[in-house]
């Protein structure tokens, strides 16, 4: 019997290789082998089969829509290895394994198909075999049991639906099911999920010191918590309530203290997890509460180092420093600096203070250079100045010692050495660095030296000034090239800097830059793009002209350093206008006033020099470009145009014809003409340039003449008597024309057209004397 058993497992491992190199296989295997893992087969195969099932719809390689077919076939296999009596501990595992796994496909097969009461009725038989074994079974299934409930629980309370057009790439949940389901009614499905959900939770309330279930329990709560929000609350609120250190106050054996610090220290991961997804949300101070107490609590029961009192830290001498003090005794204070070591010392050891062989040896520049300031800086705050002055003296007093050393290494060179001598001088010192020549050949070279070079002293051997190599020519394309990185980098930093977080002080006396914020980069930039280059451009024209007059050509490489920070200001501010109007404003006010000082320096200067001034106006040409990026995006019930046309301090023609062209889109007429009458009521030097504006927009302007006529009634009635007065003739003209109408003597072979065509030439004059 053992050799069929075994060629059966042999040729269903083939089969399910198979399926693992390949997912498409699944949809013909799965249905082949149900025959033969049933449950009259035979105790080994019937393993293998529910292992089989258990990792089939466990597995992410098969789709869900394959799975759902499957789950259908399965449920009767399924339904008879469960009410099979005594049946195998292993197999009743993974049979309620693959049951949890097809619970929700199962659930989602009924929506779809509200008539297969049958496929219904299995499922129910299987969910009520397995809750009748969850209290009563071995540990092994009571934990798979748990994991079923979870899956239960889960499917049939309302989740989050994310595409309600796509219902089955949706969560599987009570919410997908239809309020009239004749099979599943949703009021049914959630009472069952809450009196699931709290005898799930009961093992909390007992105070059961089973470690293996409070633990299981736990890791199936945390996946309730993440993916079901209304009953998240209930579960936190009864895992706060519960204390895993309750048990342990008896005499615990070996395996229940075990038992305790695991469930603690599930308990404690549990709620962190919870504390880590929401920080603000209501639970977090009483999760932090909960997690020190039990911290606490788990501290004082099982450290026993801790409740013992330690061994006195005594000195040698007898006598406590503190006691010395009291005492009126001198504390010696002075910390012992370790000699150097015997041979070579290099910087490190030169300035190592320490004795212990840890730090010693302890790489400092593995460390991060922030951490490295974030260390070094309140250490150095808080540090004794005497004791540093100490470390510094040891420092510089290993310093002096090494520097003698060196000085005293070179030898007399008359003295020829013997060769016991040099064999001694060998042994005892070691040079740091390779010699190229034997000490034959240093004899040799010695004998031949004159008396004369012998008794020369030889001198000190020091290193000479080092000097670092001059760093090559900057180029003007190498100039604009640093010049934009730091642009941009200085815009990468204003991107990430924070707002104000008070007012800026009111008033003229407001010193502007001055909080290192936000605010105080955007003033160094507008005026690095004003003020920096003021008064270079002149110069630049000279030397231009100078070139051409020489016969040389100028050739331009490139915008300057103040058009390419105007330029990335200006896409930084386009980029979202409505927050960044604020510095548009700053940086026009700074153009403007730059553009005045220019002039005024300008004219100065050709008065004396007798020459017509002549300087770029970069307010006109920028607030133009502004206006053009910001224009195109505005709506009818926008206000930042207003703000921006009442803040800037200069506001010309050009800018009056942009904001007209607003007028030709219908819905924004509006928007135009509100505009333009905020500068007529608050801006009176611009007051008659807006007015003209107006009537040029009432004129040319269908859509607008119904807003314009209201304020050119209060500001320019004389227009509209003279358009009035206009009309009326016109209108006189042509009452004896309508009442005595005489025929235009016409060609008789003129089609009608051309007969009608001296009336409209007629007409013409009179519009055209009303458009006047």
């Amino acid at each position: 019997m053992a050799a069929p058993v075994t060629d059966q497992i042999a040729k269903l491992e083939a089969a399910r290789h198979l399926v693992l190199s390949d997912s498409t296989h699944y949809a013909a295997i799965v249905p082949g082998i149900l025959p033969i893992i049933g449950a009259q087969s035979h105790l080994e195969i019937r393993r293998w089969g529910a292992d089989f099932l258990a990792e089939a719809f466990a597995s992410p390689a098969l789709s869900l829509q394959g799975k759902e077919s499957l789950s259908v076939q399965v449920l009767q296999t399924l339904k008879e290895l469960l009410e099979l009596p005594n049946e195998d501990t292993g197999v009743l595992k993974s049979v309620i394994q693959a049951a949890a796994s097809i619970y929700g496909l199962i659930v989602r097969y009924i929506i779809n198909n509200p008539h297969d009461s049958q496929t219904w009725e299995r499922m129910a038989s299987i969910k009520s075999n397995i809750l009748k074994r969850w209290d009563s079974a071995a540990t092994g299934v009571r934990i798979c049991c748990i994991k079923f409930v979870q899956r239960v629980v889960q499917v049939q309370t309302p989740g989050i639906i994310a595409d309600p057009r796509r219902p089955e790439q949706n969560e599987i949940s009570l919410a997908l099911v239809p309020r009239d389901h004749p099979l599943i009614p949703p009021p049914n499905l959630e009472a069952e999920a809450s009196g699931l959900l709290d005898r799930l939770l009961n093992v909390f309330y007992e105070g059961s010191s089973d470690a293996v279930l409070v633990n299981a329990t736990l890791n199936c709560l945390s996946i309730l918590v993440r993916t079901r929000g209304s009953i998240a609350n209930k579960i936190v609120s009864t895992i706060l309530s519960f204390n895993p250190l309750k048990v342990a106050n008896t005499p615990m054996s070996p395996k229940s203290k075990v038992h305790i610090k695991s469930m603690e220290r599930t308990t404690r991961a549990f709620l962190m997890n919870v504390y880590r997804r929401n920080e603000n949300g209501p639970f977090a101070a009483r999760i932090k509460q909960h997690v020190d107490r039990l911290t606490q609590s788990r501290m004082d029961i099982f450290d026993e180092g801790s409740r013992k009192r330690g061994a006195p830290i005594e000195p040698t001498d007898g006598l406590d420093d503190a006691k010395r003090r009291r005492l009126g005794a001198d504390v010696n204070t002075q910390k012992m600096i370790p000699p150097l070591p015997s041979g070579p010392t290099s910087i490190a050891q030169l300035y190592t203070l320490t004795s212990e062989e840890g730090l010693r040896s302890f790489d400092v520049t593995q460390l991060p250079i922030d951490l490295v300031v974030r260390i070094a800086l309140p250490v150095l705050q808080r540090i004794d100045q005497g004791l540093l002055d100490e470390a510094v003296n040891g420092v510089r007093s290993r310093y002096v010692t090494l520097s003698r050393s060196q000085q005293t290494q070179p030898q007399d060179l008359t003295a020829v050495p013997t060769t016991s001598t040099l064999d001694e001088e060998e042994d005892d010192y070691e040079p740091d660095f390779e010699p190229t020549e034997d000490s034959e050949q240093i004899l040799n070279k010695d004998d031949g030296l004159s008396a004369l070079e012998v008794r020369q002293e030889p001198k000190d051997l020091a290193l000479g000034p080092f000097k670092f190599p001059q760093p090559p020519p900057l180029t003007s394309e190498g100039a604009e090239l640093l010049g934009k990185s730091t642009i941009s980098r200085v815009f990468s930093m204003m991107s990430v800097l924070e707002e104000p977080t008070k007012a800026p002080k009111p008033g003229l006396h407001r010193l502007a830059g001055s909080n290192y914020d936000k605010e105080a980069w955007i003033t160094v930039i507008t005026r690095l793009a004003t003020r920096a280059s003021s008064g270079l451009q002149a110069a630049e024209d000279e030397v231009k002209n100078e070139a051409e007059q020489n016969g040389l050509i100028a050739t331009h490489k490139g915008h300057s350093l103040a058009d390419g920070i105007r330029e990335t200001l200006w896409k930084y501010i386009i980029e979202d206008f409505r927050v960044r109007i604020p510095i548009a404003i700053a940086w026009l006010s700074e153009e403007w006033y730059n553009d005045r000082m220019i002039e005024k320096q300008s004219a100065s200067s050709n008065e004396q020099n007798g020459g017509s001034p002549s300087h770029p106006q970069n307010y006109e040409k920028w607030v133009l470009k502004l206006l053009d990026g910001i224009v195109p995006y505005l709506d009818a019930k926008d206000k930042v145009l207003i703000r921006f046309l009442s803040e800037i301090p200069g506001v010309s023609e050009a800018v009056l014809e942009r904001i007209k062209n607003i007028a030709r889109d219908p819905d924004r007429v509006t928007l135009a003409v509100n505009a333009i009458h905020y500068l007529v009521l608050l801006r009176p030097p611009v007051r008659e340039m807006c007015l003209d504006t107006l009537e040029d927009m009432w004129r040319h302007y269908d859509d607008a003449r119904a807003p314009t006529r209201k304020l050119l009634a209060k500001w320019r009635p004389h227009v509209l008597d003279a358009d009035t007065a206009n009309t009326s003739q016109m209108d006189v003209k042509q009452i004896p024309m309508s009442t005595a109408p005489t025929p235009t003597p016409t060609s008789a072979h003129s089609p009608p057209d051309e007969q009608s065509a001296p009336t409209k030439q007629e007409r013409a004059p009179s519009a055209v004397t009303a458009a006047g």
